[in-house]
């Protein structure tokens, strides 16, 4: 969310203005349910948690956080992937 990243499509397009977009709402949305835990799909150019595809569009993960990922834990809402379920039924 420091505006250095940048939301590529493959064609080369950039769609980083659509993702923020999202990210926004979703935050919106994040904070009329008063939530404080947020499961996110891993892996996504937007929701991932902890490792983001490298926009090279060959499979391979970087360490890193989504743009709506981003946005909510800088609002104070914490993020995990589905594949951190287990973890989160510990904490409620």
């Amino acid at each position: 969310m420091a505006g250095k990243a940048k939301v590529m499509e493959r064609s080369g397009n950039d769609v980083t203005e659509l993702y923020l977009k999202g990210a926004r709402k979703t935050l919106e949305i994040a904070k009329e349910m008063k939530a404080t835990y947020v499961v996110l799909k891993v892996f996504s150019p937007s929701c991932g948690s902890q490792k983001i595809n490298n926009g090279k569009f060959i499979g391979e993960q970087i360490n890193g956080a989504g743009v709506t990922t981003a946005l909510l834990k800088t609002n104070g809402i914490s993020v995990i992937s589905e594949l951190e379920l287990e973890k989160l039924k510990d904490e409620i």
